[in-house]
This record gives C-alpha cells, sequence and structure tokens, in this order.
C-alpha cells in the first residue's frame, strides 16, 4: 500500500512540476522573454556570446558619474552629404540690392533633402501613316506591352508589385491612392492587372523554379497564407507556401499547396538529389525515409531554441546545452570573418566544431535518464538527441549551414503581407503570390532594387525567346543600358 501511494505522490509530484514548467512557458510567451547572454548582432538569440554567465542578473544599483569638458567650445555635429546621384534643383537667391555694378567673389551653398510625390502620365504612341504609289500604306507597328491591349505600362505595373509585394499595401488601399492622383480605378481592375503580369511571368518562374531544384543543397520551409474558399462561406482555408531555398546561387521559390501534407514536398522534390536542410518537420522526415538520394540535415537554431525556453525551469542544464551550441556558432562567425573557402570551412569545423557535439552528444545521453520526459528542458534533450546526427551533419561538407535561417528570412514578407491583405482571395490567388514572392525575394537576395527589375523584365519579356528565359533570372540579370550609355560604351571601345 505504501509503495502504492509513494508511487502516486511521485506522478503527482511530476505533473506538478510539468503544469508549473507549462505556465511558465505561457507566462514567457505573453509577456516577452530575457535572451540569452544579450544579443549576437547577427539574427541570432546570443549564440555567439564568449563568455557566457547562466545565472540570471539581478538588478543593481549603478552610480554614473560625468566629466565635464575642459574647454567649453561647443563642436557643432557634423552633417553627412547629400547622396551624390539625386538629382538637384538649383534655386538661385539673388540679394534685394542692386548687383550690377558688384563683383561676385563667390556663393555659398545650402542643401536641403524634399520629396515629391509619385505621379501618373500618360505615354502617347504616335505612329505617322504614309503612302507610296497611292497604292500602298506604311506605318510601323505598335511595340508589345506587358498587358496586350491593356492600358498599364511596364512602370505603373511594377509599381503596383512593389506596393502590395515589398511594401504590403493592400490594393484597396493603393485604389485609394491612385485616386488622390486624379485617376479612379477599381479593385477588380488591379487584380486584372496582377493576374494578367503573373501569366507574362510564369515562364521566368518556371526557369527560377528548375535552376533551384537542380541544386544539390536546398534549404526548406513552409508558412501558413489564409484564402478564401467558395467551399467554406465566411471561413477561410489555411494553406501553405512552401519555400526552397539555394544557398549556392541565392534564389528562392515559393510553392503554393492547399495543405502541409507530405504530397506538398513530394511532388516538388520528385527529381531533387542532395542536400535537403530543414527545421525536422515530419513531412521532410517521410521523405528522408522513402528516398536514398535524398540526405536529410537539421536547423541547430531550432534545437537552440527548446533550451532557450527551459531557461527558466532549468537554467543549468539548459545553460551548459546553449552555451555548447555558443561555441559552435562562434566557429562559424569565425569562418565568416575569414572569408574560408567551403574547404577551409570544412577543416576548420573539424577541428573546432566536431569535439563540441561530441561532447554535447555525451551530455545529452546522460541528460535522458535524469530529466522528466515531459519538461521543457527533457524536450529539449529529446529533440536534439533524437536528432544529433542530421545537426552534426553540416560540419561534413563546407558548404552546408549551421542552420535554416537564411530560408527563413525570406519567407518573412509573407507573414508581413498576411497581417496587411489578410488572405489570398483564391488558391489560383494564392499560387499567383508564390510567383511575385519567388522572383522579389531572389532579388533581395542579390540586393537587387526591385523596381527597376520589375520594370525591366516586364518590357523584355514580351518580346524575349524563351529559350533565352534564364538571362532575366535575378543572378543573371543584367540592367539594359540607356542610349547615353550605350554611345559613351561604343566611344571607350
Amino acid at each position: 500500500m505504501d509503495a502504492a501511494l509513494r508511487a502516486e505522490n511521485q506522478a503527482l509530484r511530476e505533473q506538478n512540476e510539468v503544469l508549473r514548467q507549462e505556465l511558465a512557458e505561457l507566462k514567457r510567451l505573453v509577456f516577452g522573454s530575457e535572451r540569452f547572454i544579450g544579443s549576437s548582432g547577427e539574427g541570432q538569440l546570443s549564440l555567439l556570446a564568449e563568455e557566457p554567465d547562466i545565472k540570471r542578473a539581478t538588478p543593481e544599483k549603478q552610480t554614473y558619474s560625468q566629466k565635464v569638458p575642459k574647454s567649453t567650445t561647443v563642436t557643432p555635429p557634423s552633417r553627412k552629404l547629400l547622396p551624390a546621384h539625386l538629382p538637384r534643383v538649383e534655386v538661385v537667391l539673388e540679394p534685394e540690392e542692386d548687383t550690377s555694378n558688384m563683383k561676385k567673389i563667390g556663393e555659398q551653398v545650402s542643401e536641403e533633402l524634399d520629396y515629391e510625390p509619385a505621379k501618373l502620365f500618360v505615354r502617347r504612341y504616335v505612329r505617322p501613316r504614309y503612302v507610296s504609289n497611292e497604292e500602298t500604306f506604311h506605318m510601323t507597328a505598335l511595340p508589345n506591352r506587358p498587358i496586350d491591349k491593356g492600358i498599364p505600362g511596364s512602370g505603373l505595373l511594377a509599381q503596383i508589385l512593389m506596393d502590395k509585394f515589398v511594401d504590403h499595401l493592400p490594393v484597396y488601399r493603393q485604389v485609394q491612392r491612385y485616386e488622390r492622383l486624379g485617376i479612379k480605378l477599381s479593385e477588380s481592375t488591379l487584380g486584372g492587372w496582377l493576374s494578367s503580369t503573373c501569366q507574362l511571368l510564369t515562364p521566368l518562374y518556371d526557369a527560377l523554379r528548375q535552376c533551384v531544384l537542380s541544386q544539390t543543397y536546398l534549404q526548406a520551409d513552409e508558412t501558413p497564407i489564409p484564402v478564401l474558399d467558395k467551399k467554406k462561406k465566411g471561413k477561410t482555408h489555411r494553406g501553405y507556401q512552401w519555400a526552397y531555398h539555394s544557398v549556392k546561387d541565392r534564389l528562392v521559390f515559393f510553392d503554393y499547396q492547399p495543405g502541409r501534407g507530405r504530397e506538398g514536398p513530394k511532388e516538388c522534390l520528385k527529381n531533387f538529389q542532395g542536400y535537403l536542410q530543414t527545421d525536422g518537420y515530419e513531412a521532410y522526415e517521410w521523405l528522408n525515409a522513402q528516398r536514398d538520394d535524398i540526405t536529410l540535415l537539421h536547423c541547430m537554431a531550432h534545437a537552440r531554441r527548446y533550451f532557450e525556453k527551459a531557461l527558466d525551469s532549468d537554467a543549468e542544464r539548459a545553460g551548459h546545452a546553449l552555451s555548447q551550441i555558443q561555441k559552435l556558432y562562434a566557429v562559424e562567425r569565425h569562418a565568416r570573418q575569414a572569408d574560408l573557402s567551403d574547404q577551409q570551412r570544412y577543416v576548420l569545423r573539424q577541428q573546432q566544431a566536431v569535439p563540441v557535439l561530441e561532447e554535447l552528444h555525451a551530455w545529452l545521453l546522460e541528460q535522458a535518464t535524469s530529466v522528466l520526459p515531459k519538461s521543457l528542458i527533457g524536450k529539449a534533450a529529446t529533440y536534439s538527441l533524437r536528432r544529433i546526427k542530421t545537426l552534426s551533419l553540416y560540419t561534413s561538407d563546407g558548404r552546408l549551414e549551421i542552420d535554416n535561417n537564411l530560408i527563413e528570412n525570406t519567407i518573412r514578407p509573407i507573414a508581413l503581407g498576411r497581417k496587411n491583405y489578410l488572405f489570398a482571395g483564391s488558391h489560383a490567388a494564392a499560387q499567383r503570390i508564390a510567383v511575385f514572392y519567388s522572383l522579389l525575394g531572389s532579388c533581395k537576395l542579390h540586393n537587387i532594387e526591385p523596381y527597376s527589375y520589375l520594370k525591366d523584365i516586364l518590357e523584355r519579356l514580351p518580346d524575349h525567346p524563351i529559350s533565352q528565359i534564364d538571362e532575366l533570372l535575378p543572378h543573371r540579370w543584367k540592367p539594359r543600358l540607356t542610349k547615353q550609355e550605350e554611345r559613351l560604351s561604343t566611344i571607350a571601345v
């Protein structure tokens, strides 16, 4: 009887501890959390601190002293010069006195930065008609436009795309802004233009998809997007944008799927062979189990987040794990700062990262039998222990990254878009969104100014040979020279 009571008492104690930790985690999510030892400044939650101190800091009374400068001379703050590439509008301010008999001895120039609102204009194509021998008429053909027989030019279409998918401005707000500029455009009109523009860009999107999937190392992630569904009146369907990122070429493409099941990556990656880095989602795990030509590796940042959540409930164990992970990120920081080649990064990891991972593995094995499986620290240890091999796999090849943060950065615009335009109007609209975010996301990875890129390719695509479509992909795109630049280049040659 005593044994049964002791067992029941122990079970209740464990349940109470789990509930206590769950309550602490809920408070952390609601009221915010402390970060582990400060910020690294590189997007990581302080993974790169050199000397971790696991104990929570207690508030201390601090005193401050201020040195009084010996000199009372005040040095005015230096102002940065305005960029030279901005056009200048010169305004000459002459003295009120008559200066006709005066000698100019110099001038003082002051600059201010100003702004003019965007403006619409109408481009008129005037085509003279000629006749020869009173029989044959001569008139040049209209140039092909992004939307056949449509009124929007490439600049306007590029701006509409920029407003919605870069600055996250819903269509109805764009309509209001254009009305302030003096023209009324309906939401359906802008929606039709977006649909037609997507059709024009689809061959380029297909080329981007093929280019990304031909690589041997990809990062994958997915993010939800609400979609209006005719079958669910008054409700939205939860669709998903699946992202695939080529680290080598710095390209990303999005593949819309109605659900989060394994069918999405199964179909998309049916011809892919190589390394696939993910966050541990089971759909990728299943794919890896079914395919011998895919090698799965996992994300160290996700493993770290589990231990960060456990800091409040078990600072000693969680802090030890985080300090070990910090050492791994310190190796990565050194490799980036030294601009090491893939081979050099491989050698450095073998020398400095592999011993840390081996020590972490041994420590995780020790913790497996000494912590409650349902506690936060137990979940963190189980998550990493189950994946220690795939978490360590990045050290076997200098091309591989330690985490999935690069692709997580590419899907953030979709999260921002959800907060502004709320949902996609249909499954077809969600796929169009995938096309636009793919091209714009790849532009961002290459630091390409998106408006210039969109305007240029929308002008080129109607006449561009489909066999040379790859030339317009962001990593191969070269802006066309103006007529003046062409003349200067010809003179230089």
